[in-house]
């Protein structure tokens, strides 16, 4: 993950759909390939999304059953008519005028974080730990109801969903996580009670999980199960890829000082930044599908029940929809085609809200620290996972040059 573009870049041009006996699954990496099988809903389906990639051991099993864990995917992973169903439903809560709301407090959490992370003695920080985690973090917890001592809490939950998903633990390693997955679990029918005691009392609870409960009580047809789903999902997909959408674009732009001099000069590209930063280093660089019929993709056989790997951080650097898709470059003007949000019936529902945070933490970053530096930018690492490329950090210094 820290460097997959060279090998992206020899499958589209050798075998773009590749059988990974390692895996099991086919892999697709050109750019028209992985749209339209994200489009084509009805033969390539979302239902394995979710799935482990390594299937849970006995004793995490066991944990998770007695638990009573049984947590399902909030949309990404259903299939219609159930996810057209409850999309509709949850797409009604995701409004401007929520987002409005938020915005003052995002703007304000960053600007407290970016301050004391310039108050080190020694000019040095680690933006994605000091910035980049509690920003999306804080804003979820908000979102879903929840005050911000829980960050920390929350954030080990989140970390414990993604290694047991898309990591490779063995059975013992499982174990801990297995633990945490059922505390999260607990945590999210926790959330839906608390809001049917609240909206029993007459209280108004300005949040998402009441608001969806509400729905529910005026006749929309969704289950305290796929609220408390939807919260479990919510969670880790707005915050962990947000949290990497932050630092990568940091990275990126201090990566390449000629860019972030632009947004320097001119603030208002700073969405143009955003995109091109999605495309050239998205969160997620790799989806998965599974064939419901015998079909092919890309003129290769894919038999019914196979697993595909989509990835979508080759699709994006595509020189058949991208020109010199190998530099980043903010002023492109089709960065927006990247496919890191998906395509079709599941584009991320957040979307928007990613990137208005990205957007104001780089307009507080550009004000409070114009000089700011990456430290050892070609040692900088990423987490070893299937679909995520997540730096573990991005340190960083506003200190003179030497």
């Amino acid at each position: 993950m820290t460097d997959p573009f060279p090998s992206y870049a020899a499958l589209r041009e050798n075998e773009p759909v590749m059988f990974d006996a390692e895996i099991g699954y086919y892999v697709v990496s050109r750019y028209e390939d992985i749209k339209a099988t994200f489009d084509n809903w009805k033969v390539f389906s979302s239902e394995n999304a979710q799935a482990p990639v390594r299937a849970r051991g006995a004793a995490a099993t066991q944990i998770m059953n007695d638990g009573g864990f049984t947590a399902y995917s909030g949309l990404s992973a259903r299939i219609p008519p159930e996810h057209t169903r409850m999309r509709a439903i949850v797409q009604k809560e995701f409004t401007p005028r929520r987002y409005k709301k938020l915005e003052p407090t995002i703007r304000e959490n960053t600007a407290r974080l970016l301050q004391q992370m310039l108050s080190h003695a020694d000019a040095r920080g680690d933006f994605l730990k000091d910035v980049a985690v509690d920003i999306p973090t804080i804003t979820i917890l908000g979102l879903l109801g929840v005050g911000p001592e829980m960050v920390s809490t929350y954030k080990k939950w989140s970390d414990s969903r993604a290694a047991m998903t898309w990591g490779d633990l063995s059975d013992d390693e499982q174990i801990p996580h297995a633990h945490n997955l059922v505390d999260y679990w607990t945590e999210c029918l926790r959330l839906v009670a608390n809001a049917h005691e609240q909206l029993a009392a007459g209280d108004n609870g300005d949040n998402l999980v009441f608001d969806l409960v509400q729905a529910q009580s005026s006749g929309s047809e969704i289950s305290d199960h796929e609220i408390a789903s939807v919260c479990y999902s919510l969670l880790f997909a707005g915050h962990e890829t947000t949290t990497t959408l932050i630092s990568n674009t940091i990275r990126e732009l201090l990566t390449h000082p000629a860019e972030w001099q632009k947004l320097i000069d001119d603030p208002s590209r700073i969405p143009a930044a955003i995109d091109e930063t999605l495309r050239f280093s998205p969160s997620i660089v790799g989806w998965r599908r599974k064939a419901l019929v015998d079909t092919e993709i890309g003129g290769v056989p894919i038999a019914a029940g196979s697993n595909i790997l989509l990835l979508m951080g080759s699709a994006n650097r595509d020189p058949g929809t991208f020109d010199e898709p190998e530099t980043f470059d903010i002023n492109r003007v089709n960065a927006r085609n990247h496919l890191s949000f998906g395509f079709g019936i599941h584009y991320c529902l957040g979307n928007l809200l990613a990137k208005m945070q990205d957007k104001i933490v780089v307009e507080e970053t550009l004000k409070a620290a114009p000089g700011l530096r990456l430290v050892d930018a070609d040692n900088i690492v990423f987490g070893d996972n299937l679909s995520f490329r997540a730096p573990t950090s991005v340190p960083v210094t506003w200190g003179a040059k030497k």
